[in-house]
């Protein structure tokens, strides 16, 4: 273990190197966190009225609830992940409510999380590239999903406090470095419980800097315990169901249908949901690739980033090299590196993201240390600051720099809101004004008709490509019960031969078919078609109550004998609020 006579409540010993700065403050580091802690809230107020993934942010929003029901992952409803994040965000919405805002708030809690992580590491080589690269990982969490709550960011920041807690008890002596090994377990064990497929990144990560150290049984002792939402839902689901559900599902069945080509297509961009966003993109007036070729140059740069950063540490290491600033490029550059199958498996801005926001805010120190030999030190923080700065702004400025300006123009009042669906208290926000119109002619009407404890099913038009599904409308009628473990929908689960989808539909008292993504397309098995026992179900059993904006929405109920639905019942409804998407 590495001695230390450095005093812990030096304010200018970092933390992950074993001090205690809130006891006395500097000038320079309250600075720097209000700077970063402005640039953080900049944009908050227009995220907050973003335009949400109605799946992806509404199962954040539904699932949590189905929890506290008493239902289960992997046995009650399809969910591909660990159940932490679930069982985190329960807790959460049992304090403060199950509401959009709520549900945003704790998702900004989690990108903070990440940023001051790595404002954490990398404070071993001052406060300057701390900030840097604090703000470097601040482009990449905030701008990819806006504040949707998803387990991903949960994992990484728990991740990455992880690092900090065990390069701080390497650091460390005595009680101390006991408690900061045994916190490093914890955290590490509540990051799988958030996403086990972070298993591999933690592991080689952890194994450099923990057996060099033999304290592998207090990580392991703090992990188990971590790791307690996971063993509370092996007992509930069983192993069978659970393996299934968060290995068999997403690595295996999933897969075909969620893939995009490796490196991105250079002429086109593969994402369906990319695709539309860049249909009318956000303004950005400066010079630029197209976006497909940003994705595909930013595609290779992620992957030379996540590689240098580790193989500088290790050249640093064989050259005698053996700081404290050598051991975090290595510890979390590994974790980094780690994370790339993210990047591998599906290129889109999201995806290149989420592993960027780990290595690339790494490449700020090391930038810092080649130029630290020949200049001064105020001199190659700048530098380091403005390399970072340029790489992105050439390399992924659409992904980067525009959503964040986006966000802030909203959020100063320059730009319109984009387009609000609400019933009673809850509400979620649309990027267009068709579809947010005929989803509040849809919800008025199933407000009207509805009767509590009925049954729902949501889903695509066609339910032979179940690509996506709008589980925000499950989360708008918490008196519905929904009626298929399908609620998330995916191409080769939902739609398979086989599934029950069909029978789930015979159970149904209301059914929603949208048409918003029926022009999905991607080089991959979401464009096959499955199973048409969902459709025949629909057209047998099923009346249509309403068709809003040419089907945009289809509301259909289950026919009684005899059963005729007049027109009539679609009733008049005020338009959405919001101007123009932005």
């Amino acid at each position: 273990m590495a001695e230390t006579t450095r005093s812990p409540v030096d304010p200018d010993l970092p933390f992950v190197l074993g001090g205690v700065p809130w006891h006395r403050p500097t000038r320079s580091g309250t600075a720097a966190l209000l700077v970063l802690a402005a640039a953080i809230l900049l944009p908050v107020r227009g995220l907050m009225r973003a335009t949400g993934s109605s799946m992806e942010e509404g199962f954040m929003l539904l699932f949590p609830r189905l929890v506290q029901q008493g239902q289960v992952a992997n046995v009650d409803f399809l969910h591909l992940y660990g159940p932490g994040s679930l069982d985190v965000l329960a807790v959460w919405y049992w304090v403060f409510g199950d509401t959009l805002e709520s549900q945003r708030v704790f998702g900004l809690l989690q990108h903070v999380g990440i940023i001051l992580a790595m404002y954490a590491l990398t404070r071993v080589w001052g406060r300057g590239v701390a900030l840097i690269s604090a703000l470097v990982a601040m482009f990449m969490v905030l701008t990819p999903i806006g504040l949707s709550a998803l387990a991903w960011h949960g994992a990484i920041a728990l991740s990455l406090w992880a690092i900090v807690f065990a390069v701080r008890g390497r650091s460390t002596l005595d009680a101390r470095s006991r408690a900061s090994w045994f916190t490093a377990g914890v955290l590490a064990g509540a990051a799988l419980s958030f996403r086990p497929d972070l298993v591999v990144a933690l592991t080689v990560a952890g194994a450099w800097i923990v057996w060099r150290q033999g304290v592998w049984r207090r990580v392991v002792a703090g992990a188990a315990l971590g790791l307690a939402p996971m063993w509370l839902h092996l007992l509930n689901a069983g192993p069978v169901r659970a393996f299934e559900g968060m290995v068999i599902d997403p690595v295996f069945r999933l897969r075909p249908g969620r893939e995009l080509p490796v490196p991105p297509s250079w002429d086109r961009i593969d994402g369906a949901l990319q695709a539309v966003a860049e249909g009318v993109p956000p303004w950005w007036g400066f010079p630029a690739m197209a976006a497909q070729h940003q994705l595909f140059v930013w595609f290779f740069a992620v992957i030379v980033i996540a590689v240098a950063v580790p193989v500088v540490a290790w050249v640093r290491r064989l050259r005698g090299d053996v700081s404290d600033e050598t051991t975090v490029l290595m510890v979390a550059g590994l974790f980094g590196l780690g994370i790339i199958t993210q990047a591998l498996q599906r290129p889109d801005s999201t995806h290149l993201a989420w592993v960027a926001c780990v290595s690339w805010p790494l490449m700020v120190p090391v930038v810092h240390d080649a130029l630290r030999a020949r200049t001064r030190r105020a001199v190659a923080v700048v530098a380091a600051g403005a390399v970072m700065a340029t790489a992105m702004f050439v390399i992924a400025p659409f992904y980067t720099y525009r959503h964040y300006v986006l966000h802030t123009r909203v959020a100063l009042g320059n730009l319109p809101t984009p387009f609000v669906v609400e019933r009673h208290e809850r509400r979620f926000w649309f990027g267009d004004f068709f579809v947010a119109d005929a989803a509040s002619g849809m919800v008025a009407d199933l407000d009207r008709l509805s009767n509590p404890g009925e049954r729902l099913v949501v889903g695509p038009a066609d339910l032979r490509r179940t690509i996506y599904s709008d589980v925000a409308f499950y989360w708008m009628f918490p008196e519905l019960e929904p009626a298929t473990y399908y609620i998330e929908m995916d191409p080769g689960l939902a739609d398979a031969e086989g599934s029950s989808l069909a029978d789930d539909l015979l159970t149904a008292d209301w059914v929603i078919l949208t048409n918003f993504w029926t022009g999905w397309f991607e080089p991959n098995a979401s464009s096959d078609f499955g199973s048409n026992a969902p459709n025949q179900v629909i057209a047998d059993h099923f009346c249509l109550v309403g068709n809003y904006n040419d089907a945009l929405v289809l509301l259909y109920r289950r026919c009684a004998v005899g059963d005729g639905i007049s027109p009539a019942v679609i009733g008049d409804r005020p338009p959405p609020e919001g101007g123009a998407a932005p």
